[in-house]
């Protein structure tokens, strides 16, 4: 499926984009190679071959759960300019 200048055109101004004339060019023959691709790919048959979320299906290897960083809560918020029972104080910003 090939996109023209026009339909780019149009595209753009649905969706309240300015674009020039050499932009309008540029962009119909990126969105025809995608859409090209596109074809491509759903002309490939993939009866009995099962979705899958990700192509690796292994699993993470996690990190053991240590501290790494000692607590400087009380160094941080006392240089806050308000805090109170251990929270940061901040100005109303929602009326």
């Amino acid at each position: 499926m090939a996109l023209s200048r026009q339909e780019v055109q149009k595209i753009a101004h649905l969706a309240r984009l300015a674009i020039t004339e050499p932009e309008a060019t540029a962009y119909a023959e990126s969105l025809t190679r995608i859409l090209g691709l596109i074809e491509q790919m759903n002309a490939v048959d993939t009866t009995g071959i099962e979705p899958m979320a990700h192509p690796n299906d292994s699993n993470l290897r996690l990190r053991t759960d240590v501290v790494s960083e000692p607590n400087a809560r009380d160094k941080f918020q006392g240089i806050a300019p308000a805090v109170e029972a251990g929270l940061y104080l901040v100005p109303k910003v929602i009326e």
